[in-house]
């Protein structure tokens, strides 16, 4: 299908160097934001801290685990503070981000691609939320498979920089892989592939989301894979559904005008 090309998309087409420069403002902007959220993840440390605590508090039944952290150096806390500040600034100001990076890439859309803005910001949002949240939950999980490779003649009490940093990266490596149906709707959107086309790459698409799970998952364990990658797998088919669905009406759209 080829799109209409309007008046309004022509006006809105724009140099090189009107990329560079619009390409800065978001970034100068995102930065703001992002420091921003990083004073309000400052302020939050300890509270988030308990919070992510959870997991290992759930294993503490077990005499082998303790579930307070051991810290043999004197820096390590307060850089692990500014990290986990920083980390917290891009999860708070996400959304504005998303925005950020919509309004960038919106002049070279159609007119009618542009209306999805506020259902990609908050798409995009919601998949990351429940991204974090399924690798938060399934953490005490995958850390027991994990302490039962020890067995009994190993007691684990976890450094706050090795604990912290991997439900971190566990949580965003997730929140990352939920992105996945975004990215498969909008290349139906604008017309590099069609639901047909990743109907017919199902087989393949399974395989490369099993091994693209096993690689960017931190803890490299079964249960976190198969946690990720069938969530996945049930997006892929969600995706082609959907390009169905907006093919469809775009072709209504056509005939009725």
């Amino acid at each position: 299908m080829v799109d209409t090309v309007t008046s309004a998309d022509l006006d809105s087409r724009m140099s090189l160097m009107e990329h560079l420069v619009e390409l800065r403002t978001r970034l100068i902007r995102s930065a703001i934001a992002v420091a921003i959220g990083a004073i309000a993840g400052w302020l939050l440390y300890f509270p988030v801290l308990d919070l992510l605590m959870g997991p290992l508090r759930q294993l503490s039944d077990n005499p082998n685990v303790e579930d307070t952290f051991l810290s043999q150096d004197p820096l390590e806390i307060f850089l692990l503070r500014i990290k986990m500040s920083a980390y917290l600034g891009l999860m708070l100001a996400m959304p504005f981000l998303l925005w950020q990076l919509w309004q960038f890439i919106a002049p070279g859309l159609y007119q009618n691609e542009r209306r999805y803005a506020a259902a990609f910001v908050a798409s995009a949002t919601t998949l990351f939320g429940l991204g974090a949240a399924i690798a938060f939950y399934t953490l005490p999980q995958a850390l027991t498979f994990l302490q039962s490779m020890g067995g009994d003649d190993v007691v684990y009490q976890y450094s706050a920089q090795k604990y912290l940093m991997l439900i971190v990266y566990m949580m965003i490596a997730f929140g990352i892989g939920f992105e996945f149906p975004i990215v498969v709707v909008f290349l139906q959107l604008v017309g590099i592939v069609t639901p047909q086309q990743l109907s017919q790459f199902r087989r393949f698409a399974i395989v490369i989301i099993f091994v693209s799970a096993a690689v960017i998952t931190p803890s490299a364990d079964p249960i976190s894979l198969f946690a990720l990658a069938l969530p996945m797998c049930i997006f892929y088919e969600v995706s082609i559904l959907i390009g169905r669905l907006v093919k469809r009406r775009q072709a209504k759209a056509e005939l009725s005008a």
